[in-house]
């Protein structure tokens, strides 16, 4: 590498975000722009390792090629850097600012030291290449003939998109709601993810010449076996949209939502009228809780600080993480360890405390008697593994509460695509709901149908939405064409392209 010894010389520097209390008067991004020379020795202590599992199974899911554009990013070769980043990752502006970084997880450093910050660095190199003019979006040189029309334009929609329009298929995106981007565009905050990167990188698609089509819910509004009969294959890419639900009583109330019709009402609002035309569901005034964790959580936390919520409380079913790896959670391994993410931080900078309650049951919802919710009931769990190995969870008595609440954000997870579009196509569903594909071949139970990304693997990462948008596409190549020069994901076959 450029500087062997730059990990030893070098401590870990992320780039840091905005001051929390700044950034919670506006839905800007929550991001600070880096400063090269650090970049630069952030990137120099990326060891040559011989094994970059970073990029390995238990790394990178789209095996980017990190060691080579950290060297390069020390060596001060910009634009090298790009086409490697670009080599593997079709977005990685989307990637460098929503990915939790299991690259990071498995950093061979992180074994002794803290891991190289890989995430700030892929950021940059994308920045930088859009900030130089570098990134482009060229038409192939020939059409194949072929049409394909990909359902849902989300990471693995829009990432199968890039691949077959390269192949030179004929592409059409078809997306059901009023913009392209599908979890990029409503599921993420404007403050994780602006969506003028969204919509700055679905524009170089289209004059590449794919096709896209908003407000087209197909199995609904569009006969779904008709357009299988106009193309020649048909991509399924819809997401896993359908939430995990809170059977308690109560749940009927007004003022309980699922987390992301909260999250995408907020950010159309956003977007259509910086919140003005006050159509969607606020947090102002209110003593919010949020019922579970993760990413989810987190966004319906910061969403509802900016609203100015009254006060705010997090709930979550399991223990609070070890501060470090577990036993059973050895490198590389994705460390399951206890973090603080930007919402977090910002609620201890409103109300000076950490909103999370960790091993808490919500029991019932308290109705207000004119069907409003005013409160949560709960009581408090303890965690034993049973004789059988598994975890059980015990109520305590005597720990019974009731929380102040007047809105309640449903945040835990979902449980697989909507049901309509394969009833309407007759597609064959695996035991957890998702539509049955194997992971390679992505072909679903009806010919010339495939599916990627969360409605074949179930609730996951951006950049496994990617990874099986990649995947998806080689696989449609091949049906079509009897052989395909796509690469797989993690292979780098052929020039680097922008």
């Amino acid at each position: 590498m450029g500087k062997p010894t730059g990990f030893m010389e070098f401590p870990r520097r992320t780039v840091p975000y905005r001051d929390a209390d700044e950034r919670l008067r506006d839905f800007a991004e929550i991001y600070t722009p880096p400063d090269e020379a650090a970049l630069k020795r952030q990137a120099s202590r990326c060891m040559d390792c011989g094994v970059p599992f970073c990029q390995s199974d238990e790394g990178c899911p789209i095996d980017n090629l990190i060691p080579e554009w950290n060297d390069l990013v020390y060596q001060g070769r910009w634009r090298d850097a790009l086409d490697r980043l670009h080599r593997t990752n079709n977005f990685p502006e989307f990637t460098g600012r929503t990915c939790p970084a299991p690259c990071e997880g498995a950093c061979v450093l992180g074994i002794t030291d803290p891991a190289v910050t890989i995430k700030n660095i892929e950021n940059a190199i994308i920045d930088r290449g859009y900030e130089e003019g570098w990134v482009q979006h060229e038409k192939p040189a020939t059409r194949s003939g072929h049409k394909v029309a990909i359902i849902g334009s989300g990471p693995a929609g829009l990432a199968a998109a890039d691949q077959l329009n390269k192949a030179g298929h004929l592409v059409t995106v078809y997306e059901r709601a009023d913009r392209i981007g599908g979890l990029l565009m409503y599921g993420i905050p404007n403050m994780k993810l602006d969506k003028s990167y969204v919509d700055r990188r679905v524009a170089l698609m289209a004059d590449a010449g794919i096709e896209f089509k908003t407000n087209v819910d197909v199995g609904n509004n569009v006969d779904a076996k008709q357009l299988l009969a106009e193309h020649d294959a048909v991509l399924l890419a819809t997401g896993a949209t359908r939430p995990r639900d809170l059977p308690v009583p109560g749940r009927e109330l007004a003022g309980v939502h699922f987390a992301m019709d909260f999250l995408t009402a907020n950010t159309q609002s956003l977007l259509n009228s910086n919140l003005e035309d006050g159509d969607y569901i606020s947090a102002k005034d209110k003593n919010v809780v949020v019922i579970g964790g993760g990413d989810t959580g987190t966004d319906c936390i910061g969403t509802s600080l900016r609203h100015g919520c009254k006060s705010l409380v997090n709930l979550e079913l399991l223990d609070k993480p070890p501060a470090e790896r577990a036993p059973g959670n050895p490198w590389p391994m994705w460390p399951k360890i206890f973090r603080t993410d930007y919402g977090h931080e910002e609620a201890d900078v409103r109300f000076g405390a950490d909103p999370r309650r960790y091993t808490t049951v919500t029991k019932r919802f308290v109705d207000d008697g004119n069907g409003q919710v005013e409160g949560v009931e709960t009581i408090q769990v303890e965690w034993r593994q049973g004789a059988d190995g598994r975890m059980q969870m015990t109520e305590l008595p005597g720990t019974e509460q009731t929380i102040e609440a007047e809105l309640v954000l449903l945040a835990m997870g979902f449980l697989g695509p909507e049901t309509y579009l394969s009833e309407a196509l007759a597609v064959e569903l695996d035991d957890r709901t998702n539509y049955k594909a194997q992971h390679g071949p992505f072909a679903t139970s009806l010919q010339g149908v495939f599916a990627a990304g969360d409605c074949r693997r179930g609730q996951s990462l951006v950049v496994w939405g990617i990874n099986e948008g990649r995947g998806a596409a080689r696989a449609i190549d091949q049906f079509l064409c009897g052989a395909s020069e796509l690469p797989a994901p993690g292979i780098t076959l052929g020039a680097a392209t922008g």
